[in-house]
């Protein structure tokens, strides 16, 4: 939302945003929420309008189990006939070997109504890895459904790298992961080393992959990695990464710590947009995870003359 050419919250203590654009036009909206113990869903046949619709908990976290609490990151998508709600999940607020436990989840309805169906107990990921693992987002790549997410890699420096693997069914890899990025440049290792919370989008011939780095406050920012369409998306030389953050704080009009971002369409269709969360003050008390106020935001996405996204600011339209 615009007032005044300065880019103010759609939606508050939301964190995580996504925004999925169906078939039929209209939009479903999910994201963590600050108690970090639902998965909930807005609908509206207008971006705008998901600020006022209701909001409806679609599935609550058990007591107990291996994924009772820290629910995290949830993303809606329509893949093959079914609605899938993607999230990660840890049994306890442990922290072991420097992190918490979460690994991801998936539950499931063949319903046409998300949001009145009745969804499937939660399904692990398996990506053959057990660790720390996080912010899965699937998409379709000239017919193949992808998995892409971030995780602790073995013997890798820092809390998580982005990972990309095919699936056999939107339940299930159906190959070995390839590790994409790491956490390596400056930006990117600002209080924790961190690759985290990809997004998908395409334009031209290329097919891009948005990130967030560093620890999630104020140092909390966007990289982006790209190829070409027609390139072999598992192999990892096919996949160029920017040198400097895309997207970050803007301390002049007090936006920070922009990231954890999903892309969507415009309602005509024609216009990319970019969906992302971001604080409006840097004086937060412990640990930023437990600090509420990260707002969903939304703005169109420009191109260049070359093909490539051009983010701007988070403060502005």
């Amino acid at each position: 939302m615009i007032a005044n050419g300065i880019n103010t919250p759609l939606i508050e203590q939301r964190a995580d945003p996504f925004i999925y654009r169906h078939t039929d036009g209209s939009y479903y909206f999910t994201a963590s929420v600050p108690a970090y113990d639902s998965l909930v869903i807005r609908h509206s046949y207008s971006i705008e309008g998901l600020a006022q619709a209701k909001e409806t908990t679609v599935w609550k976290k058990p007591e107990h189990g291996p994924f009772s609490d820290l629910i995290w990151a949830p993303e809606i998508h329509y893949n093959g006939g079914a609605w899938y709600i993607y999230f990660a999940a840890a049994p306890s607020r442990e922290i072991k070997d420097d992190l918490f436990q979460h690994r991801m989840y998936v539950i499931s309805t063949t319903a046409e109504n998300p949001l009145t169906g009745e969804w499937s107990e939660p399904v692990q990921i398996d990506t053959g890895i057990d660790s720390f693992c996080l912010d899965a987002t699937t998409f379709y790549h000239k017919g193949q459904l992808y998995y892409l997410w971030a995780q602790k890699g073995p013997g890798i420096t820092g809390n998580s790298n982005l990972y990309l693997a095919p699936m056999e069914t939107p339940l299930k890899l159906a190959a070995k992961p390839v590790l994409l990025s790491k956490p390596e440049l400056e930006w990117e290792i600002r209080g924790f080393w961190v690759n985290e919370g990809p997004a998908v989008v395409t334009h031209g011939n290329r097919i891009f992959i948005t990130y967030s780095a560093s620890a999630t406050d104020e140092n909390y920012c966007m990289g982006m990695l790209w190829a070409d369409l027609d390139d072999d998306l598992m192999n990892p030389a096919s996949w160029s990464k920017s040198s400097n953050p895309v997207f970050q704080t803007c301390y002049e009009d007090s936006v920070f710590g922009p990231g954890h971002n999903s892309f969507t369409k415009s309602e005509d269709g024609t216009t990319d947009i970019l969906v992302y969360h971001a604080r409006t003050y840097t004086e937060i008390v412990g640990d930023p995870l437990w600090d509420p106020n990260r707002h969903t935001y939304v703005k169109a996405l420009q191109w260049d003359s070359e093909g490539f996204p051009v983010f701007g600011t988070p403060s502005q339209k």
